[in-house]
């Protein structure tokens, strides 16, 4: 059974960093892309990151280019999203997704629980 647990979220100043993570068990994780996906109060979900099986191949929504990091562990079977500089427009949910194949772009089928992330003064 695939299970996507989320960790790391929570309530940040505007200009804070937090680090999502995302433990990965039920399949094998290094053989798939990874992605982030977010959830506003009141909104659709949106894309925010994807990374290749190997990990050598990284993209991004335009709004969090440069702000967010994601990354992976392999031996560690998690997925990683470094967000610094948050701006309030940042609060979501946020979801891990394991991708349908090795590179990013082609869907997802399976999705976390979500973790809230707050950026508020």
């Amino acid at each position: 059974e695939v299970q996507l647990v989320e960790a790391g979220g929570g309530l940040v100043q505007p200009g804070g960093s937090l680090r999502l993570s995302c433990a990965a068990s039920g399949f094998i994780f290094s053989g798939y892309a990874m992605s982030w996906v977010r959830q506003a109060p009141g909104k659709g979900p949106e894309w925010v990151s994807g990374i290749d099986s190997g990990g050598g191949s990284t993209t991004y929504v335009d709004s969090v280019k440069g702000r967010f990091t994601i990354s992976r562990d392999d031996a560690k079977n998690t997925l990683y999203l470094q967000m610094n500089s948050l701006k309030p427009e940042d609060t979501a949910v946020y979801y891990c997704a394991k991708d349908l194949f090795g590179d990013y772009g082609y869907g997802m089928n399976y999705w976390g629980k979500g973790t809230l992330v707050t950026v508020s003064s």
